[in-house]
Order: structure tokens, then sequence, then C-alpha cells
């Protein structure tokens, strides 16, 4: 397990620190690129997060581990989208931000879209909300839209860390199981932005479901059971009737300690799959074109030159995207 520096000493998305797209120069860009295409892309939401967290705890989740990520490695990181998809039972509450399925799919076709162009062509869309059943549908879409080579992965942070998001019952560390604002994501807050959540406010509550749990799983799906949690609707109650605090579980459990191991073991990974990733294609190399790709090999070479090197932009074969 690598040494990580935890809670971290604050952020970087206002910092010269070379490590967010949108702080850096074109010439600094450019530098980078040579050195290393891979850009982080964190995707979060605005979100009702009780009375002790802030709104964005989950696109701060995925920014400060991205973050961390990209101080040992030396990829670059987007600034992140703010805003996101919602399930039907978040709908309503005050300070949940929805934006329509399609038009989130859009901006992340768009983000993807403009990466690709400016010679960001190893993407990991690294997720913090509840939206994994609409982020790799938008992937497929710019696939089968520009179908250009390049490395695009989403991953879920908790998906890598199963066993430590889980309950002492089965195996993990925490108290209860990981749904939302609660124990678990709280405890994650902790460990990496303590001072945007206040402990001394959290309030508890006791999740509802109207089926035995045995067929709907938990926030993350992480319990592996028959229903994924965002595969019903009425099969318990909406957010803004049975949770009016934002809370679902018992946030007041909540000790950054238990999600250390946690988000270590996170990070190591995202280390772990980013030298994977630049060991198999250096800075500049892409999966081979024929093998990914049917597009004429003249029109994929103009769009992979670009065009301030003679080539082509990535519009000039869809827009939008």
């Amino acid at each position: 397990m690598g040494k990580w520096n935890l809670p971290p000493e604050g952020g970087h998305m206002d910092k010269a620190s070379h490590i967010y797209l949108q702080n850096m120069t074109g010439k600094e860009a450019q530098e980078r690129l040579k050195k290393n295409d891979l850009i982080i892309i964190p995707i979060g939401s605005t979100e009702a997060h009780g009375p002790h967290a802030c709104y964005g705890e989950d696109t701060f989740l995925v920014t400060r581990m991205a973050e961390l990520v990209a101080e040992k490695t030396g990829c670059t990181v987007a600034q992140p989208i703010w805003y996101g998809s919602h399930p039907y039972h978040h709908i309503g509450m005050p300070g949940t931000v929805v934006v329509d399925d399609d038009d989130f799919k859009a901006q992340i076709r768009a983000v993807m879209a403009g990466f690709w162009n400016a010679g960001f062509r190893k993407q990991i869309l690294l997720n913090g909300h509840g939206q994994e059943y609409v982020i790799p549908s938008a992937m497929h879409q710019f696939a089968k839209r520009f179908q250009v080579p390049g490395i695009f992965l989403n991953l879920n942070w908790y998906h890598a860390i199963p066993g430590l998001v889980k309950d002492k019952e089965h195996g993990g560390p925490f108290e209860t199981a990981f749904i939302h604002a609660d124990e678990v994501e709280t405890s994650f807050s902790l460990a990496l932005f303590p001072e945007l959540i206040h402990m001394e406010d959290a309030a508890d509550t006791t999740p509802v479901g109207y089926l035995p749990a045995k067929h709907i799983d938990k926030a993350g799906c992480i319990y592996q059971r028959p229903i994924e949690w965002y595969s019903q609707v009425g099969a318990g109650p909406i957010e803004i009737v049975a949770y009016p605090e934002g809370v679902v579980g018992k946030a007041t459990l909540a000790k950054a300690e238990k999600a250390r191991m946690g988000v270590e073991e996170l990070l190591d990974y995202m280390v772990e799959l980013h030298n994977d990733i630049m060991k198999r294609f250096p800075a500049g190399v892409l999966p081979p074109m024929s093998e990914v790709s049917q597009r004429p090999k003249e029109q994929l070479e103009e769009l992979i030159r670009g065009p301030l090197r003679g080539g082509r932009h990535i519009y000039t074969v869809s827009y939008p995207p």
C-alpha cells in the first residue's frame, strides 16, 4: 500500500499546481502531453447531503482522489462536472440539482470529444455519484459517433474497493450499509476533506424498503444482490418524504479512520491503473487504429494529427457531439 498524506492539505482547484488542465497555459498543457496524455475527469453532483455535509460532497470525493493520484503519477485532472443525473427517488430535494439524463450524456460526450481533440486520448471518468447507470451509455454513444482510437474508462470509486465500503456483518469496517450521506460516505469525506464536514450537525435516519433486503442492492451495488439499486422504482419511499434530512443512514457513526484503508487502497489501485495504461500506451501512442475502428485510415490519421498539425478537428466527424 502506498504512502498517502491523509487528509490532504486542501485541494487544488484554484491553484497553479499543474494538476488541473483549466489552470494551465497552452504551453504548459503541450509540455504535459509530451510526457503524459492521460486525463482524469471527475464527475460528481450537487446534491443534498444532510445538515452536516456540503452539497458538493460527491464531487469533492472524486476531485480529492484525482488530485492525489495526479500528484503521484504526473497525469492531468479536469475541473469536475458539478451537476449530474439522478434517480427518481432523489427528485425534489432542495439543493439537489437534477440534470436530465439525455442532457447529462450529451455533456459527457462533449467533454470527452473536447479533451480528445486537445490531445488527451486516455480518459478516466471518475464517478462519485449514483449515476453509474448513465455514464457508460454516454461513453458508448461517444464511441459509436466518433469511432476514434483512445482509452476511455469509467471508474466508480466504490467499485474498486467493495470490501472496504461494506458493513462489519459482510466483512467491512462499518457498522451500517453504504447508502447516502451516511456513516460510509461521511467517513470517506472526513478522510479527504474534513474542513467541509461538520459532525456536530450530523443526523441519523432509518432506511426503509418495502421488500426483504435480499432482493435489492444498496449504493454501489457492492453486495451483488439480484436487483441493482437503480433497477427499481417504487420499492421504497422517495427521499423528500422519508428522509427530509438528506441523510439515509447513520451519519453520526462516521469517523475518518474507518475510511482510511479504503481511501489508500483506492488510490493505490488508481495509480496501478494509470501505470498499466501508460506502460502499454506511452504518451502519444494509441491502440491500433485498424483494431478499434473501421473508419478509413487516412481520416483517422488526420484526426489524430489534429487541426494545428495539418489534420482535422474531431467535430468534422460529428456535431453536436
